[in-house]
């Protein structure tokens, strides 16, 4: 198995006893701990104590987050067992946490908060029947699709938003570089496959002024797309192609000729078989100067850990909740069905972004 230096760590044991004990409590209360660290940013208070310079009494917090003396004493308890806040003992006083700290701060934590509690949390429960089924028996607390895709333009609206920022922030983070990866030849026709609402096509169009691409997708994605994109400068140079690409008789367009072709955080959302037939189907489409790019996190490229820990902990919204079947690729699983696919890897680009790689494709 391929693991950055970061990741070494996973190799061997880290924790002595009494910290290993400590974690595996820490687990067996892991939904409490995580509402309660949801309620302190929720209800203002991490934010109260960041600000108070000789940090802040039980009722003092009370009386500025509109709770009973009772409320706020149980949750700065929890916290402080929790590790997000500390206490002064001659004084009683709480003050922030640098684990705190970071739940405030922390854009990616912050994201990943919202996504598992409007998203993942009640699914979550369903997830041993997920397991053992390989299908999505989470994602009846949201709604009635075979997958979460077909369902993502009428999610409930709170779980959509979250969806999206969780989705949107962990591409556009690396869109930069991405383009500076992929215009690098001067494609004049990309095709976006699994392109959502066309944020990266947009990226694209407003960067190159020749370029034309067009988006392979869900014809109900494809519909979110044009509205997304409706009236935007370059909007005219995106163009929707409907498709069920679980459907293995369904081809891609072979018209026009595609220089690129840019798969962004999609192979995830599938199987290794699945995942295995869209690149075939991709490559029979590629000319010789094709290059295919394949924007990834990879679990085991990361190059710091906590990176990582996410990664893996998002593999299981894929089983409960999306599609039952899919993960995040760690890269030797993934090189291999790029192998199988009739396509060899050009080069793979690390560390964009929020800890993308893209893999650079061309066909045998």
């Amino acid at each position: 198995m391929n693991l950055s230096p970061a990741l070494d760590k996973y190799t061997h044991e880290q924790l002595s006893a009494r910290e290993a004990q400590r974690l595996a409590e820490f687990i067996a209360f892991g939904p409490i701990v995580f509402e309660v660290s949801r309620l302190m940013l929720k209800l203002g208070i991490l934010e109260m104590l960041r600000e108070s310079d000789q940090g802040m009494t039980v009722d003092e917090v009370a009386g500025k987050a509109g709770l009973s003396h009772y409320g706020a004493q149980v949750l700065l308890e929890a916290s402080l067992t929790i590790g997000t806040v500390l206490v002064d003992k001659a004084s009683g006083r709480y003050s922030l946490a640098k684990a705190g700290w970071f739940l405030i701060n922390d854009p990616a934590t912050r994201v990943n908060i919202d996504f598992n509690h409007d998203v993942n949390y009640r699914g979550m429960y369903h997830l041993e029947e997920a397991v053992k089924q390989g299908r999505p028996a989470g994602l009846k607390t949201l709604g009635d699709w075979p997958t979460i895709y077909e369902g993502l333009s009428t999610l409930p609206r709170q779980a959509q938003e979250s969806w999206l920022a969780f989705d949107h922030f962990y591409s556009d983070s690396s869109f930069e570089q991405a383009l500076e990866v992929v215009l690098a030849h001067g494609p004049r026709t990309l095709l976006d496959v699994g392109g959502n609402t066309g944020r990266w096509a947009m990226q694209c169009v407003g960067h190159d002024p020749h370029i034309e691409v067009t988006i392979l997708d869900l014809p109900q994605q494809i519909e979110m797309m044009r509205q997304a994109t409706q009236g935007q400068p370059g909007a005219e140079r995106v163009h929707g192609h409907g498709i069920d690409l679980l459907d293995e008789s369904a081809q891609f367009p072979a018209e026009p000729h595609f220089d690129a072709i840019w798969m962004s955080q999609f192979l995830d959302c599938f199987s290794q078989e699945q995942a295995l037939s869209i690149l075939t189907r991709a490559a029979r489409v590629m000319a010789g100067g094709t290059r295919l790019y394949i924007m990834e996190t990879l679990w085991d490229r990361q190059r710091f850990e906590p990176a990582a820990f996410c990664l893996t902990q998002v593999s299981l919204y894929f089983t409960a909740m999306a599609n039952g079947n899919s993960k995040m690729y760690n890269s030797d699983d993934l090189l291999a069905i790029i192998d199988q696919a009739g396509l060899k890897v050009d080069t793979i680009h690390d560390n964009l972004g929020q800890g993308h790689s893209i893999v650079v494709c061309s066909k045998k």
